[in-house]
């Protein structure tokens, strides 16, 4: 994507509205929940940040696929969860606390791993033309400023000024579903020209990706935990991702505009299927599947793990 008000203004300011508005609801003590929860948030975070990468590598090399659109898919696959996952949660019947913290430890890991995941992709699918070059350091430091950097911001608001962070995070939640739908408009505006072959490519694939990555991430969390609400958080955790973090990379970093595609599709397709985990979360619920611990009962505090 050339250089415009999108990417030089509205991407910048959208994703530190998105990110800022996550941190208005973390403590520090998210981040420790990994002790009270260490099974679902290891299965959370390998499946996160290692299988949905694995699983997309792989969907591709079966799958015919622009070495762009591959990229950007690639790309996806590295983000984190985005900045409605809580809420989602919230709405399955799902473990909010624990969605809370695979959100902000994955936000914090990705940093890292989405350099080394973007350039795997790039020495896979363009390695021979060599057409773009990730600069891996200065990458990470961009993406620390556009990500860790807003969330701690608004960790400080909630931690100085709660009542404030309480106040704005309506508005705020409300703001970042505006500059989403802006953004991804703003990208399918840019490449009007190639969308219905974009849309042919990249639809169905985004849609199967975000099927089989949260339906494998349900199943593969109850058969570990036994925990249907830790397995429908985990679904939902890896179904919905930060199209507009894989936006502003493909756009500001890489500075490609048919690497945006795969994020912006896969940002309309995956709301029918994260509607999907929201009724099965709560039918699981009044079905009574959920494991319950009473407080007080220590007999089954293992059955939150």
């Amino acid at each position: 994507m050339e250089s415009s008000f999108v990417t030089q203004i509205l991407l910048p300011i959208a994703l530190f509205i998105i990110m800022m508005g996550m941190g208005l609801s973390l403590v520090p003590a998210d981040f420790k929940r990994i002790i009270l929860f260490p099974k679902a948030v290891a299965t959370g975070i390998i499946l996160k940040l290692l299988f949905v990468p694995a699983l997309t590598f792989a969907l591709l090399a079966i799958a015919p696929m622009s070495p762009e659109l591959a990229v950007g898919f690639i790309l996806l696959a590295a983000c984190p969860g985005g900045a409605t996952t809580n809420l989602i949660t919230h709405l399955a019947k799902g473990d909010v606390a624990l969605s809370i913290t695979l959100t902000a430890i994955a936000s914090v890991i990705t940093v890292f791993s989405i350099p080394v995941f973007v350039e795997i992709g790039l020495l896979t699918y363009l390695g021979e033309r060599q057409a773009i070059q990730l600069p891996f350091f200065s990458t990470i430091i961009q993406i620390l400023l556009i990500t860790v950097l807003p969330v701690c911001v608004g960790m400080l608001i909630f931690n100085r000024f709660p009542q404030v962070a309480k106040a704005l995070e309506r508005p705020v939640k409300l703001l970042s579903a505006i500059f989403l739908l802006l953004i991804i408009l703003g990208v399918l505006i840019q490449e009007r020209a190639n969308l219905g072959d974009f849309f042919r490519q990249a639809g169905p694939f985004s849609l199967f990706l975000n099927i089989a990555g949260m339906g494998l991430g349900y199943a593969i969390t109850w058969l570990i935990t036994r925990n249907a609400a830790q397995a429908v958080t985990i679904g939902i955790e890896i179904g919905v991702v930060n199209g507009t973090l894989g936006i502003a990379i493909a756009a500001g970093i890489l500075q490609n505009s048919v690497m945006t595609i795969p994020s912006a599709i896969y940002s309309i397709v995956m709301f029918p299927t994260v509607m999907l985990m929201i009724y099965v979360g709560t039918r699981s619920a009044k079905a009574g599947l959920r494991q319950e611990v009473s407080p007080g009962d220590p007999s089954q505090a293992d059955a939150k793990e």
